[in-house]
């Protein structure tokens, strides 16, 4: 701190997305800013969808300020685990700082109306260590939250699941990264340590799992014979030409009629995306905290463009924030995450104190920023 008039301000505005969405940074984390100088400013009613009070917040610290959402929006950094609307990007300042989940490589209109604002911008999804893996991420949630309802899903569609004389439930993985490994040792217990627990007792048989890459996925007599006999189909994948469906709509007819889709990548629709982009499983649709289980004739399904067809069906299930199931233990997963790294960001003084050559954390920072991706796209 020392050599600089003043610390960063951070701003936490509560996430005003859907009524489901109950996380907000919890205490701790606020705590470690202030502990180092900072002053933060918090939306009132923060972190009230978990049953904390302002009063959890604000004796903390007297730099712990009560705001108003726009105030929070006015501060040097603005902290917000989802992306806010993108009509929300106004009420930063030219020159603050968004640090959030971004998306760049999946958004390419919300980092130019971020360019065009004047604001830099880091994004937690990209902060990465020198080999490529993320330091901000609740992957073993995503796929331990997607498979618990997919496996509740298919008990409520298919008596079989508790036969005694039936054969080991049959899940297809596509993507064997992050998502995808975590997906596997989730599948492997029904989504849920319970219900594995009374199956094991029941002396139900278990689940076989088949975890496919890209040289399968990519070949279309192997995929599609592989999905005649999944009773769980999980996308885990991460896709090199999002404007290309992995499995077109058409092949979702190969599936079981029990089936069961399990999205746990939750890529948007974006037709008018230069390139646009597309879901990896055709025709499905995106759910969100509000409601993540759809069957055939959901009318949510009528919401996919106009060139996307829908035309075969399976239930599904998807969440745009499968971590946010349990809101709790997610925030407290990620404010760990994030304390180093803002505690860098606090010491460098804001974006302009970031080196790409710095130390382990400024470096990590600095590659998730909105000069790097413009830099080298």
């Amino acid at each position: 701190m020392a050599g600089r008039e003043r610390a960063l301000t951070f701003g936490l505005p509560r996430m005003h997305k859907e009524a489901g969405e109950r996380r907000d940074f919890l205490p701790a984390l606020v705590g470690k800013l202030t502990d180092r100088g900072a002053e933060v400013l918090v939306e009132r009613g923060i972190g009230s969808g978990m049953g904390f009070r302002d009063r959890d917040y604000a004796a903390l610290s007297r730099l712990v300020r009560l705001v108003t959402n726009r105030e929070a929006f006015g501060a040097d950094v603005v902290l917000t685990l989802r992306c806010p609307d993108e009509s929300e990007f106004t009420k930063l300042r030219s020159g603050a700082l968004l640090f959030s989940m971004l998306h760049f490589s999946t958004r390419p209109k919300r980092v130019r109306r971020l360019h065009d604002l004047g604001l830099e911008a880091i994004s937690m999804d990209s902060i990465t260590d020198d080999h490529g893996r993320r330091l901000v991420e609740d992957l073993k949630a995503v796929a331990w939250n997607g498979l618990e309802a997919a496996f509740e899903a298919l008990a409520s569609g298919w008596p079989d699941l508790e036969r005694p004389d039936r054969g080991p439930v049959q899940v297809t993985i596509m993507g064997a990264g992050g998502i995808g490994k975590h997906a596997v040792e989730a599948a492997t217990k029904f989504g849920d340590l319970a219900r594995n627990a009374r199956y094991a007792e029941a002396d139900l048989s278990g689940v076989q799992v088949v975890t496919v890459g890209r040289n399968v996925t990519g070949r279309e007599q192997h995929l599609r014979a592989l999905l005649r006999r999944t009773d769980v189909l999980v996308d885990a994948t991460h896709r090199d030409e999002p404007w290309r469906p992995l499995v077109p709509n058409a092949w979702i007819a190969d599936l079981p009629e029990h089936a069961v889709i399990c999205d746990l990548v939750v890529d948007p629709y974006l037709p008018e995306g230069d390139p646009p982009t597309v879901r990896g499983i055709e025709g499905i649709p995106q759910g969100n905290l509000d409601g993540w289980v759809f069957v055939r004739d959901d009318p949510v399904w009528d919401l996919a463009p106009p060139s996307v067809s829908t035309e075969h069906r399976r239930t599904v299930v998807s969440c745009y924030s499968w971590p946010g199931v349990h809101a709790v233990p997610c925030m407290e997963q990620y404010g760990t995450q994030l304390a180093p790294l803002l505690e860098e960001l606090l010491r460098a003084g804001g974006m302009d104190g970031l080196r790409p050559e710095g130390a382990y954390h400024e470096r990590a920072l600095y590659r998730a920023s909105l000069r790097a991706w413009l830099a080298v796209g």
